[in-house]
């Protein structure tokens, strides 16, 4: 049989092999072993079709309740069919049609990071036999395992999702139904008997300036400062690591966009549901892995949005696009990107496009300076449930020096955990901006002005 042959029972979970000390859940593993039995011969029996079964499993797995309400149901008949309805369960199942349904058909011990009391954890991870869920920033250590068998079958499983893709594969990525992200890492790019398996999903909190004050990302003070901004119409680009409110912060910036204006986003992962956030506005929303975005960009640049969001541009393609864009005359551009130093920006954008595109690194960084208004740059703390907005900086390029330029309009104190403000500088930016809205202009200008007569802010 070849390597990536199918075989039904690789992906039917089974009980662990190795005996836990606790005989109620070595019961509990018995249990499970009679409901598959007993569910396997039964529907053998049915004649029905194993690959009906199979696309039940699949459907179950990415989270559509119909199809895995199916196997509960199932289950409980054979539970109270064989007596055994009242056996005990581990603890991390909420009862034990949910145990052997997880055991035989689900996620296994992982599936109580998909209970409501974990909604607020935006990361489980398999590392190993170790099973991590992210709680208040920090990953913790669970207390069930998960074997080397038991991971195969869950991989083997998950892949269901992606029929297409060979299981001999050393690193997969798929989704399911509510946008989670799982990546799989295996084979030779993991030690022995370390495969990794991170499921991410997004969290969706209030996107309002004011939420994000109250949990201390930004300063109360500035709130109307950023929804001016906002009407202004700023090209703007939110910088920082992984995990530090980049995309929270995007998103809650778009939500707060006019819902008549026509835009375009693209995002290499499923991750922001503007759907959702304005669901009325005509927003396109386009999903581009490397190879497509140069198709996609070639769109863009025809695209006549009033606006281009780039969920995370990774690659000299979308960047280039976006600058091209902005050079056309576009407003309200936005976009993530990882960096440390945000004045370094303009440089690391500029290094992408000439690296793999090729063109004059110097000039590069003149027109990535000139495309966008400001640089908002975040942070985690030690405490890494706790996010900061670190500094924004207007950024220009001076012709005469010919060398970009760097406002900073505002900067943390960490030792305080406050923020201080600085006046704006005119440039190009502002003078769009007065075009837009003078009146917004002249109380936004005013606003900065009087936050940054204050020594210090919350």
């Amino acid at each position: 049989m070849g390597q990536d042959e199918f075989r039904f029972e690789d992906h039917i979970l089974k009980g662990e092999d190795n005996k836990v000390s606790d005989s109620s859940r070595e019961d509990f593993y018995e249990v499970c072993k009679i409901v598959k039995e007993s569910f396997s011969k039964g529907w053998e029996d049915s004649g029905e079709y194993l690959e009906e079964l199979i696309d039940i499993q699949k459907k179950a797995i990415m989270g559509y309740k119909e199809e895995a309400e199916f196997f509960k149901e199932k289950i409980k008949s054979i539970l109270m069919e064989k007596g055994i309805e009242h056996s005990q369960f581990p603890p991390w199942y909420e009862n034990l049609t949910e145990g052997v349904y997880h055991e035989s058909f689900g996620m296994g011990p992982l599936a109580e990071w998909f209970k409501d009391e974990y909604k607020e954890s935006s990361s489980l991870k398999v590392i190993g036999d170790r099973i991590y869920f992210l709680e208040k920033g920090t990953m913790v250590l669970k207390e069930q395992r998960i074997s080397k068998e038991r991971r195969d079958q869950l991989i083997r499983a998950l892949l269901l999702l992606k029929p297409k893709e060979r299981i001999s594969l050393s690193f997969h990525e798929l989704y399911l139904l509510d946008g989670t992200r799982v990546t799989v890492f295996k084979g030779d790019m993991v030690k022995e008997n370390q495969e990794a398996i991170i499921f991410r999903r997004y969290i969706i909190p209030e996107y309002t300036f004011k939420e994000q004050a109250e949990r201390g990302t930004i300063p109360y003070c500035a709130i109307d400062l950023f929804e001016m901004m906002v009407t202004l119409g700023f090209n703007v680009a939110f910088l920082g690591a992984v995990r530090t409110s980049k995309t929270t912060f995007l998103s809650t910036w778009q939500s707060m966009e006019d819902p008549s204006l026509e835009g375009v986003m693209v995002e290499t992962d499923p991750e922001i549901p503007l759907e959702k956030l304005i669901p009325k506005a005509p927003l396109i929303q386009l999903l581009a892995d490397k190879e497509r975005m140069q198709d996609i960009t070639k769109h863009l640049m025809r695209s006549d949005g009033d606006y281009i969001i780039m969920g995370e541009a990774r690659d000299a393609l979308s960047l280039d696009a976006l600058i091209k864009i902005t050079k056309k005359g576009t407003r309200r551009v936005k976009l993530t990107y990882h960096c440390q130093d945000p004045k370094s920006f303009p440089y690391d954008a500029a290094y992408e496009i000439a690296r793999d595109l090729g063109g004059d690194l110097n000039f590069l960084v003149k027109r990535v300076a000139e495309s966008f208004d400001f640089l908002f740059h975040f942070i985690q703390l030690k405490d890494k449930s706790q996010k900061r907005l670190n500094s924004i900086y207007q950024m220009n390029y001076d012709q005469i020096r010919q060398r970009v330029v760097y406002n900073r309009i505002l900067k943390y104190l960490p030792g305080k955990d406050s923020w201080t403000f600085s006046p704006l500088l005119e440039n190009q930016g502002t003078e769009l901006a007065a075009l837009e809205d003078l009146k917004v202009y002249r109380e936004f200008k005013g606003k900065l002005k009087e936050l940054s007569d204050n020594e210090e802010v919350k």
